[in-house]
């Protein structure tokens, strides 16, 4: 079994291939923390002391005993007013005003398969992959209940945590803190890394050495953020890719999160996340429930790499669902940047001839089908076809589009809504405006109200009313801006607290109703790119639109950072026109491919404007994409450099799970006179076999590859790429 109990010791061991999390109910039924870290076997409670700690309180029940603290202790999940001043997972203003919950076990249960959360995605898996875990922890003055769940996968080294909380007492109160979960370590002396950014550079990597005090990361928009992501590790300070101990926590939610790590008085460390705090207080009233969002934790004794591959293959095949989990994604062309909102029937249809012919599998039209939207000042929210401009009914342009062999797909912004549309001229209460004050506006729109059910309803059912009649076969959902103004015109003065949890879970059955809908739909996420990219999105859409700045050199930061925690899979990337429209930056039709390769493929340009030559070379690449396809997506993803610190080149490889074949892909950064040669040692090929690079002379052993590498040949210009092939001989 990969949960036990110690019933003696009343010890809970959480084992996985190749970790253990353990933890046990300690004096006077508080839930202590014991261990988390490489498979062992045994009770840890040993590891427990106790001392008389100055100006660490003890709870009354220890009577004369100053030496069991809650300031000291390590413990599964800290509550505010319990003697621990350290940073906590629950606040609970009760009814009397006062701010107290002291949990103690309850009870437990053990059941096979994995739990779910209602409302909420979660990982998931069939009964025979996976244990639950649920610990009833409960306040006896308040009623309160807080239900601890743990899902344990054993064969991908993960555990889950959440948790619910129940008022089972008889009168209100209110949440003001709720983190999913916390890791409690008995040293320091760890490393703090996490990933920042901005719209057009998200998702780099920082490491920070953790210190005395509290460091924290989130988000207060409304969305998981360009600015921080929803995902972050903790590594011993000598962990490398290859080597070290590193601990990952993945919130699966889409909205405002925070992150903290704390260093505390006696070097101990806490780790906790889950949301954020500022503009939350969630009234509960009796016998009502509260679920917390999940986290996936995972354990590596093997550096970030082997961590990172545990979140790949837990996303690919336990998050991610429906068709395309692990189906291939159609080769697809982006009008965007080809047109922006100056496009008609004539230019799409040209757009969509040439990449067929080309081979090319599905057209995208994005933003400005609909309403009156031939600008970002108006037509969000009405939901209908601009006939006028598209010269007709879509049908007719989808009809020809397939006609060509080709599937159609259609880009939507349902969270959003323009001042100047017929939507918000008949409903104005359903945006997010606070009575009284002007709104901020964000891209020249307002966010409508998804915390209403009427909202969605009708939101849902405009999009419907398009996609049922006219052969659709991809959505890309977007989200263009940060959420302020929150005020829900229905919510009542106690509940403004409560909206924009309530305003991600309507996004989250917008999306469930939407995938029920179209069960054959592939959806791509998108929020200005990369700003809602989350795995609690990956719930709902196998891919996202990874970052709206297309340039291949940055793009190599950007998917760097991404593939931490993230699979290659789950990443948009599209080869777009040059000069770069962000960044004015030209590079090579090859390496833009090689750099596109990196995730869900496709094109954001006219190719009708492209060179004979470079027409060849789109043609080459399709058809490399759909030979290296499982390789990519369902391969093991390995980082040889960081581009960052390298500075010459950036070099990243696909491996095949059997070791048979390798795809190395490296890209030139910079270029110096008389240069040294630059090596690359390969990852995930074996030692014992024997390779050869397709189409040339010439074999190579697998221990050679990994340990002494291979020479990348040397190119004269900055932005040049490099892929081979490797296979076994």
């Amino acid at each position: 079994m990969a949960i036990r109990y110690n019933e003696e010791k009343q010890v809970f061991s959480l084992h996985t291939k190749n970790t253990t999390y353990q933890m046990c109910v300690g004096k006077y039924g508080f839930l202590l923390h014991l261990y988390y870290g490489k498979r062992t076997e045994g009770s840890m409670d040993y590891l427990l002391t106790y001392a008389d700690r100055g100006f660490s309180g003890n709870p009354y029940d220890a009577g004369t005993d100053r030496t069991f603290s809650m300031d000291a202790l390590l413990q599964e999940f800290p509550t505010q007013g319990n003697g621990d001043f350290r940073t906590a997972c629950l606040v609970v203003k009760n009814s009397d005003g006062t701010y107290s919950c002291d949990l103690r076990y309850k009870e437990h249960r053990i059941v096979q398969g994995k739990y779910a959360i209602p409302a909420l995605p979660a990982v998931y898996a069939d009964e025979n992959e996976a244990e639950t875990l649920e610990i009833v922890m409960a306040d006896v003055v308040t009623g309160i209940e807080a239900t601890l769940c743990y899902g344990v996968l054993e064969e991908l080294d993960v555990i889950t945590r959440s948790v619910k909380i129940v008022n089972g007492g008889k009168n209100d109160v209110s949440l003001e803190k709720v983190q999913s979960a916390c890791l409690d370590f008995m040293d320091g002396g760890y490393d703090f890394i996490h990933f920042h950014g901005r719209h057009g550079m998200e998702r780099v990597m920082q490491r920070t050495k953790s210190m005395h005090g509290l460091q924290s990361i989130g988000s207060r928009r409304g969305t998981s953020s360009h600015q921080h992501n929803p995902f972050m590790m903790v590594a011993a300070e000598a962990a490398t890719e290859e080597t070290g101990d590193c601990y990952g926590l993945s919130l699966m939610y889409s909205g405002s999160f925070k992150g903290e790590v704390e260093l505390d008085q006696y070097n101990q460390t806490r780790v906790t996340i889950g949301i954020q705090d500022e503009m939350f207080s969630y009234p509960l009233a009796p016998q009502e429930a509260f679920y917390a969002p999940e986290v996936i934790l995972s354990y590596s004794e093997a550096g970030f790499g082997r961590l990172s591959r545990n979140y790949h293959n837990v996303i690919r095949y336990h998050v991610c669902r429906g068709k395309y989990k692990d189906q291939q994604r159609p080769v697809l062309i982006n009008n965007w940047e080809a047109t922006y909102f100056d496009f008609n029937d004539e230019k799409i249809y040209s757009i969509a001839e040439q990449a067929s012919e080309l081979g090319v599998e599905m057209l995208v039209l994005d933003d400005g089908w609909f309403g009156k939207r031939d600008n970002d000042y108006s037509g969000l929210g009405d939901w209908f076809v601009n006939e006028k401009k598209m010269g007709g009914e879509l049908k007719g342009l989808v009809e020809k589009i397939n006609a060509l062999g080709m599937k159609f797909g259609i880009w939507i912004e349902p969270e959003m809504v323009s001042e100047d549309s017929e939507l918000y001229r008949k409903h104005p209460d359903w945006a997010f405006v606070i009575p009284g004050r002007r709104p901020v506006r964000g891209r020249s729109q307002l966010v409508l109200d998804f915390s209403r059910k009427e909202v969605v309803d009708g939101i849902f059912g405009q999009i419907c009313e398009v996609l049922d009649g006219v052969n659709v076969e991809y959505i890309k959902i977007d989200m263009n801006r940060s959420i302020t103004d929150v005020y829900s015109a229905t919510a009542g003065d106690k509940n403004q607290g409560a909206v924009l949890y309530r305003y991600v879970l309507g996004v989250y059955d917008f999306l469930e109703r939407l995938a029920a809908r179209y069960p054959d739909m592939l959806i791509e996420g998108c929020s200005g790119g990369g700003g809602r990219f989350d795995a609690g999105m990956l719930y709902y859409s196998p891919q996202i639109w990874c970052s709206d700045n297309t340039d291949a050199i940055e793009r190599l930061y950007i998917q760097h950072g991404t593939s931490f925690g993230y699979p290659v899979s789950s990443v948009g990337s599209h080869v777009s026109a040059v000069p770069n429209h962000q960044t004015g930056r030209s590079t090579s039709m090859k390496t833009r491919g090689v750099v596109a390769m990196a995730g869900s493929f496709g094109y954001e340009l006219d190719l009708n404007k492209i060179s004979e030559e470079e027409k060849q070379m789109v043609r080459e690449q399709i058809k490399e994409y759909h030979k290296y396809w499982n390789m990519i997506h369902n391969g093991n993803y390995y980082r040889l450099t960081d581009p960052a610190v390298h500075g010459e080149i950036a070099a990243w490889e696909f491996a095949a799970a059997d070791a048979g074949e390798a795809l190395l892909n490296v890209v030139t950064i910079d270029t110096h006179c008389n240069a040294s040669v630059q090596y690359v040692k390969l990852k995930g090929l074996a030692p014992e076999k024997v390779y050869r690079i397709e189409g040339e002379e010439g074999i190579y052993s697998g221990d050679a590859l990994m340990n002494a590498g291979i020479p990348v040949p040397y190119m004269s210009d900055e932005y040049q790429a490099w892929q081979v092939h490797f296979i076994e001989a």
